[in-house]
């Protein structure tokens, strides 16, 4: 009898193991609330033991499916019109329900940190974008960072669906999300954002092993790695940590130098903003304290304030009244720090802030917000600081400037690709959104790359004329006063070129950048263009114009060139100014100088008296090409371009 038991209880245990076993498993894209593309079959696929029988049941209708050898399963669906919330049964060994399902149009946003950045970052040039962001057919998936050079995941890391709320919002990236909202109002139907972006990150890192093999140096460098990974010889994503010994004076001290008992003797004076670099600390790579009495308004005092301390390089720990109100650990995001109640005080208040900086020039950018403010009043904290190094910084020493056994996979090609595309290439989406390139400033065949991943994500997505949008890069960095060579630039051209490929729109955002920010505020103008350009490429809206201007032709004639223009619309016309801004021209040497430019229908006649043999033009050809003004009627900004490719 006893026997017997233990053999019952043995096969109950053998049971309950092969059932959990069995039970089926989803890909983390396919849940609650995700939103599946209309009008195209539907995927729905997942995990179970080899030979499980899987049963759905959607829209009234089921249907089957019986997994591999491998436990690998796939279930296709009717396609079906937009609609819903519907509901999804799943059976096998276990029950699943995916409740709020919507059938709209998917896109799959990608790039670097432009797409990325979320609207929190933006919330204070878009208050009621956010307060009205109350959108229950827009839904976004954030899919989380994660990168692997060594071979190609089959799911995303764990994410999920969130709808469009005021708070959800905060989350979203801020081009798609303005991308989308666009969208949706004007087609009625739920629009699913799929977010897969990384900060950083090169157009490399995103192309597939087979799109890396028609490019020899990448393919190489990948083989190697791989090999070496096999060898057990190199290091996947460890950090590097600099050789930066010592400690910081101002911690060290005490009272440290954030407290309102420190008194500051012979600190030097600083202006703020800037950068100690230009204030006569030179070469200093470590840990700076900036220090100020500011007045507060008897108005202010106790109450809930918010401070602005602009855009720190690097690092930040910022204090007020001896309180750390805020911290960020690296040079992108905008210091905006909540301060509470009780913490102001009528009268002369301490503002210290601990600059970290790790390489470049250190300090405070230029032309940001730097203000205490409860939002009636403000205090401008400008001005004369005191400063003090706290810290040096030793330089890297040669095998950590080698990185020889070290590599970061998320900047190595296929490291992106594995992880973050791959995966949902069995998820059908209505198109692409592309915005990136700051990674790649410098790639001299950036053109070729960017085609052979639009080529590369069509075939993953087994469409060959899978609309892909493109958010060409904005203006960004020093203003140059006369012609030059552009690094960015090239990238603006090798962006513009992708257009040459079927199916394919561009956004011109050369108008929407800030030449001291990578990450510009302006994401509401970049993602409704992007809207635009879908209107045209993936909707087939034959009356939407998108993008603006573009040069077709250049045609010399005597002392000048005539420019023929296409996507005028009612006509060109000049942004801002009385004369048309940021055209150079050229003879046969090649030495540009700024021309005078006149709009005449849909063509634009340049000439310099400085060239009497003009036969090349340039127009807002430059890393940031403050003033260039050519538009057409709608708005839309003409595209950079040159003629002497």
């Amino acid at each position: 009898m006893i026997y017997f038991k233990r053999l019952l209880a043995v096969l109950f245990f053998c049971l309950a193991c092969n059932k959990l076993y069995a039970q089926i498993r989803l890909p983390h894209l396919i849940g609650n609330g995700m939103v599946l593309q209309r009008e195209k079959k539907i995927h729905i696929w997942g995990w179970a033991s080899p030979q499980e029988k899987i049963a759905i049941t959607f829209a009234d209708k089921t249907y089957h499916a019986v997994a591999d050898g491998a436990g690998k399963w796939r279930v296709q669906i009717k396609a079906m019109k937009a609609g819903g919330p519907y509901k999804m049964q799943l059976d096998a060994s276990n029950h699943i329900t995916l409740d709020d399902v919507l059938i709209g149009d998917v896109w799959f946003c990608a790039g670097q940190s432009n797409m990325v950045n979320p609207m929190e970052r933006v919330k204070e040039k878009y208050p009621e974008d956010i307060a009205s962001a109350d959108y229950p057919q827009i839904r976004n998936y954030f899919v989380p960072t994660a990168a692997d050079i060594s071979a190609e995941h089959d799911d995303l890391p764990p994410g999920q669906w969130k709808r469009a709320t005021p708070q959800n919002v905060m989350e979203f990236g801020a081009v798609s999300y303005f991308m989308a909202k666009k969208l949706h109002l004007k087609y009625k139907v739920p629009i699913g954002i799929i977010n897969s972006s990384v900060g950083g990150t090169p157009i490399e890192a995103w192309l597939s092993a087979n799109a890396v093999k028609t490019f020899p140096l990448l393919n190489n460098r990948l083989s190697r790695l791989r090999q070496r990974l096999k060898d057990d010889t190199l290091k996947v994503n460890t950090p590097v940590k600099a050789n930066n010994k010592g400690v910081d004076e101002g911690v060290k001290a005490n009272p440290k130098w954030y407290d309102t008992t420190f008194v500051p003797t012979g600190w030097k004076p600083f202006w703020l903003p800037g950068f100690w670099a230009d204030q006569g600390v030179r070469n200093l790579n470590g840990v700076v304290w900036f220090r100020r009495e500011i007045e507060v308004p008897a108005a202010m005092a106790g109450k809930p304030a918010k401070l602005f301390v602009g855009r720190i390089i690097d690092a930040d720990e910022t204090y007020l009244n001896g309180e750390k109100v805020g911290a960020i650990t690296y040079q992108y995001p905008p210091r905006r720090y909540e301060v509470r109640a009780g913490l102001l005080k009528a009268g002369k208040n301490i503002l210290v802030v601990r600059v970290s900086n790790f390489t470049g020039k250190g300090g405070f950018v230029p032309d940001k917000r730097y203000e205490l403010t409860d939002g009636v009043h403000h205090v401008d904290i400008r001005g004369d600081w005191l400063y003090k190094v706290g810290q040096v910084f030793n330089k890297p020493n040669g095998e950590i400037q080698a990185g020889n056994n070290n590599v970061v996979a998320q900047n190595e090609s296929t490291g992106l690709y594995n992880t973050m595309v791959n995966p949902a290439t069995s998820y059908q989406i209505k198109g692409i959104a592309w915005y990136q390139g700051e990674s790649n400033i410098g790639t001299a065949n950036y053109g070729s790359l960017l085609k052979a991943l639009i080529a590369d994500w069509r075939q993953a997505w087994n469409d060959p004329e899978l609309p892909f949008l493109v958010a060409q890069l904005p203006g960004f960095g020093d203003v140059e006063y006369s012609p030059a060579e552009s690094a960015w630039a090239l990238i603006r051209e090798a962006q513009l070129e992708a257009l040459t490929l079927k199916n394919t729109g561009l956004a011109v955002a050369i108008d929407a950048g800030e030449w001291n920010d990578i990450h510009p505020l302006n994401k509401k103008d970049i993602g409704e263009r992007l809207a635009l350009a879908a209107q045209k490429v993936a909707y087939g809206d034959a009356q939407t114009l998108s993008p603006g201007p573009l040069c077709s032709t250049a045609t010399t004639d005597g002392n000048h060139i005539t420019l023929t223009f296409i996507n005028t619309g009612n006509r060109l016309t000049i942004k801002g100014s009385d004369k048309l801004q940021q055209f150079a021209i050229a003879g046969a040497d090649k030495k540009f100088v700024w021309a005078d430019a006149m709009i005449v229908g849909d063509k634009v006649i340049v000439s310099s008296p400085d060239v009497p043999n003009p036969k090349y033009v340039r127009y807002a050809w430059a890393d940031n090409p403050d003033g260039a003004n050519l538009y057409n009627q709608q708005g839309l900004p003409a595209s950079p371009f040159r003629t002497d490719k």
